[in-house]
């Protein structure tokens, strides 16, 4: 790997051991996937993935320290994946003793480190950290260096920045740095699609399970998606980010997708049409049956597959603010459906610090308070971690939750009539 003179010497020591170590990580990290030099980091600020104080982490913590020790903190502020627990959120007092004694009972250490290195402020904690309620939207073309698979895919796909699936820890050390090597996704070759996923549903398909479908065929390779546009047309509203937010995050999941294209619709895909397409790309073609089969296949992780579900999470990344308000709308209509009052399963929807306070401004907040939906800011993953909440029948409609925890999938669909209708 090229390094310029002044690179080089700070790889020799130049500004320190602490930073030395830090470039001799990153240029590691570089020459281990072919980078031919580092490149500046341009976004103006970062996502750090790891933001939960779990005990196991202790090796993470005494990094941080050495980091912040030496002075070398980010060069940019940022923001961190969702905190791991909210006492609003349902739970008995064995697993709350576990989740706050055990598990995450260095939470707060732990967020006092963050906000010594560079955290953006005490509410930046959200998996989606591009929404416009939380400031944190990189442009198209800037480098990032940052890490959470959903956000990263986010940026690539639909905002059109540039950003390597990196580790929690690789984030900070190229923030630190102000560099990243160059390689993959940061590359005009590496952004080209060698898988082609032509789209032949006869409905617009669920954006969590197509995602699914195409994560688990294409892997860790970039698909170039035909046969959108009778659904999502070619502008980038809210309704299309929301759903390329969660067609993204299972793409990421249930394979491990950094970028993907949707023609006639994403960045480049619009500027550059097929010639994003690499000679000798495949071919995936996917309807109505292929996500059919697709969901059947996924595993049931319940003790007992009959159980009736103790709890429902919808969120996973977090929630816009018009899927909030969406959901509020289809909940009280399934609700005066059937005549509840209250949604017959406990049912929490996460979203992010800064959109939940948008959220609040409104008159939906009350509304869907009314209905006996909890609100929160958590992150599913974590809650599920705990031994004692694996263990619960728990459903979602989030492909990467399912993947990663004891979760079931069900559509949005399913989901809507089980929380306000009942039945299997």
């Amino acid at each position: 790997m090229y390094l310029t003179p002044e690179q080089q010497a700070i790889l020799n020591g130049s500004q320190g051991e602490t930073m030395a170590k830090v470039w001799k990580t990153l240029v590691m990290y570089g020459e281990a996937f072919g980078a031919d030099k580092m490149v500046p980091v341009t976004s103006t600020y970062n996502h750090l993935v790891t933001s939960f104080g779990l005990k196991m982490m202790k090796p993470v913590f005494d990094l941080m320290q050495q980091l912040i020790d030496a002075g070398a903190v980010s060069q940019q502020q940022f923001s961190v994946d969702p905190r791991p627990v909210d006492k609003n959120v349902p739970a008995n007092f064995l697993q709350n003793f576990i989740f706050k004694k055990i598990m995450y009972a260095t939470q707060e250490q732990y967020e006092g480190q963050l906000k010594q290195l560079g955290l953006m402020d005490k509410d930046a904690f959200t998996c989606a950290c591009y929404l416009d309620q939380m400031g944190n939207k990189p442009q198209k073309g800037e480098v990032l260096s940052w890490a959470e698979s959903s956000a990263v895919v986010y940026a690539n796909s639909v905002l059109g920045a540039r950003c390597n699936r990196n580790s929690g820890i690789m984030d900070i050390m190229g923030s630190i740095a102000g560099f990243v090597p160059n390689f993959g996704l940061l590359t005009d070759e590496g952004r080209k699609a060698t898988w082609v996923v032509k789209v032949q549903c006869k409905q617009k398909p669920e954006a969590q399970l197509l995602g699914s479908a195409i994560g688990m065929k294409v892997m860790e390779d970039v698909p170039y998606v035909m046969g959108m546009e009778s659904w999502l047309g070619t502008e980038l509203n809210d309704e299309n980010c929301a759903y390329l937010k969660d067609f993204g995050a299972a793409t990421a999941s249930n394979g491990a997708v950094g970028l993907y294209h949707i023609a006639n619709l994403t960045p480049e895909a619009k500027e550059l049409g097929e010639l994003l397409i690499a000679q000798g790309a495949q071919e995936y073609i996917i309807d109505d049956a292929e996500l059919e089969r697709v969901k059947k296949n996924y595993p049931v992780m319940w003790k007992n597959p009959d159980a009736k579900p103790k709890l429902c999470f919808v969120g996973c990344p977090h929630m816009s603010l018009q899927q909030l308000i969406d959901w509020t709308v289809a909940v009280e209509k399934g609700l005066k459906e059937s005549g509840n009052k209250k949604v017959l399963i406990p049912t929490v929807f996460t979203t992010a610090p800064g959109v939940k306070k948008e959220f609040e401004k409104t008159e939906y907040a009350e509304r869907l308070e009314k209905t006996g939906i909890i609100l929160s800011y958590i992150c599913p993953l974590m809650y599920m971690n705990n031994p004692l909440c694996k263990s619960m029948p728990v459903m979602t409609s989030s492909n990467k939750l399912r993947t990663y925890t004891t979760a079931r999938y069900y559509t949005e669909a399913e989901i809507l009539t089980k929380i306000t209708k009942g039945g299997n």
